[in-house]
């Protein structure tokens, strides 16, 4: 691990002139990626720069109904927050979903969103990874990726984000709060994470050196009857294979309001937009949630490894929805 400094910021306005004057420099919140790619070789900043003590630690209900969370919000509190398991539950199940009860209690909300992958190409340094070095390869497209990404890869990378909870904050349309050097900023998250492409390198739309704060997640009526499912190897803590958010309004047997994010398909969280389409003002039945999982399935492009998640991705769809409209399971072997 290379030597590095650290410094405590007071305020925000100080931790962010700290990293401008410190291009190598790192925010430092719960360091529960950012510590294991520092032992890895993957990230090797000059300065850490600890935020844990600004003031960006509450979880504030917005005058329109809406709630603010703030970018040191552990994942342990973001999880027990009664009003985030009123109003979100399915961001709540995901938090949950999502680590081991210790590093819920040091990871951040701001973190979380800045995962990077963990493909095992990535993290060992003596293989190539476009993602560290841009034109070294991907060498998971002919080796090992049978968790690797199903929609949105290209042939510079094909690794999935890691975050359970980003795929919640997608399904209910979150956004990012940062501050910069010239003021603060936002973004809505269906914007945050950047496609792949040619340049997989480049993961976020964050401006350099800016400093999330927090996200904001509006009202959603719809939200309140949601649920998160998780596919894994392992029942202990693991990394998803696929991964579903889903929040459904049903009103008469006809669907007013739909969410639908999945997770561990893509390099990004992937809002279903297609499925939503279809499903908003039709039946809630298993055949239009099967129907509709098939259409945004269909752009699915699988590796002869991983094409078992486009199944998995489908019939986990099914199974929330069918859950969520109160309909029988009809899905064998499908997790509730």
């Amino acid at each position: 691990m290379r030597e590095f400094g650290y410094q405590r910021a007071s305020d925000v306005p100080g931790a962010v002139a700290l990293l401008g004057a410190e291009p190598e420099a790192r925010y430092l919140g719960g360091g529960t990626n950012l510590v294991d790619l520092m032992k890895a070789g993957v990230e090797r900043p000059g300065l850490l720069i600890d935020i844990r003590e600004l003031p960006l630690d509450r979880i504030e209900t917005t005058e329109d109904g809406g709630l603010r969370i703030g970018a040191t919000v552990t994942n342990s509190d973001l999880a027990a927050h009664p009003e985030v398991r009123r109003r979100y539950p399915a961001l709540a199940q995901a938090v949950l979903a999502g680590a081991s009860g210790q590093l819920r209690n040091m990871a951040t909300v701001g973190g979380n969103l800045l995962q990077r992958t963990r493909c095992g190409y990535f993290t060992d340094m003596s293989k190539p990874c476009n993602k560290r070095v841009p034109g070294s390869g991907c060498p998971a497209i002919a080796g090992e990726h049978h968790n690797h990404a199903i929609l949105g890869a290209s042939g510079h990378c094909v690794a999935v984000h890691p975050s359970d909870m980003a795929v919640a904050l997608a399904a209910f349309d979150a956004v990012v709060t940062y501050e910069t050097a010239d003021g603060a900023g936002e973004l809505p998250l269906a914007e945050f994470y950047l496609p792949v492409g040619d340049s997989p390198h480049l993961e976020t739309a964050l401006p350099p050196g800016a400093l999330i704060t927090g996200l904001t997640l509006p009202p959603a009526p719809a939200a309140a009857m949601s649920r998160y499912r998780k596919v894994r190897e392992r029942a202990s803590y693991a990394f998803a294979l696929g991964s579903v958010a889903a929040a459904l309004d049903v009103h008469d047997g006809v669907v007013r309001d739909v969410r639908l994010a999945l997770g561990a398909v893509a390099s990004r969280p992937w809002r279903a937009r297609e499925a939503e389409r279809m499903l908003t003002g039709g039946p809630a039945s298993a055949e239009a949630f099967a129907a509709a999982a098939d259409a945004e399935l269909a752009a699915a492009e699988a590796l002869p490894g991983n094409a078992y998640k486009v199944t998995l991705i489908r019939n986990l769809a099914v199974a929330v929805l069918s859950e969520l409209a109160d309909l029988p399971d009809t899905t064998e072997g499908t997790p509730r």
